[in-house]
């Protein structure tokens, strides 16, 4: 995806569960679904992220162009306008419902099963970073 500071569009489907698959100096990964206990369906794949406000998991996110207030609390933060600022609104479980915000140099949006538990994949399905493949 190129340079965004819109309002993301997801595809069509369920999306109302999320939560951080992987967090690392060069990669964010969100995994959305229905319900994310044993699979999600959907990734919002951010490399290079340099600003990160977002709870852990949250559910039924609304996607929106970042405020000018926003733009500039990340020029501030950062020292430059990257490429993909997305801001968003989410159910985090508390009495309001959580700002976030997050900046990085791009952002892939990834559709396929990903499976959260030790079985084979089949082709085009994947397993969560964290899930070991089942053992002979």
């Amino acid at each position: 995806m190129s340079e965004s500071h819109v309002a993301i569009q997801l595809p069509e489907g369920s999306w109302w569960d999320w939560d951080v698959v992987e967090w690392n100096a060069g990669r964010l990964r969100l995994g959305a679904g229905h319900d994310i206990s044993y699979a999600h369906h959907l990734e919002l794949v951010f490399a290079d992220p340099v600003l990160v406000r977002c709870p852990s998991s949250f559910q039924d996110p609304v996607f929106r162009g970042p405020t000018p207030d926003e733009m500039r609390l990340v020029a501030d933060q950062v020292g430059e306008m990257p490429a993909v600022i997305c801001a968003f609104e989410a159910d985090a479980g508390g009495p309001d419902r959580a700002v976030c915000l997050i900046a990085a140099g791009q952002l892939d949006v990834v559709q396929g099963t990903v499976f959260r538990y030790g079985r084979e994949p089949a082709v085009g399905e994947r397993l969560a970073p964290w899930v070991q493949p089942p053992k002979d």
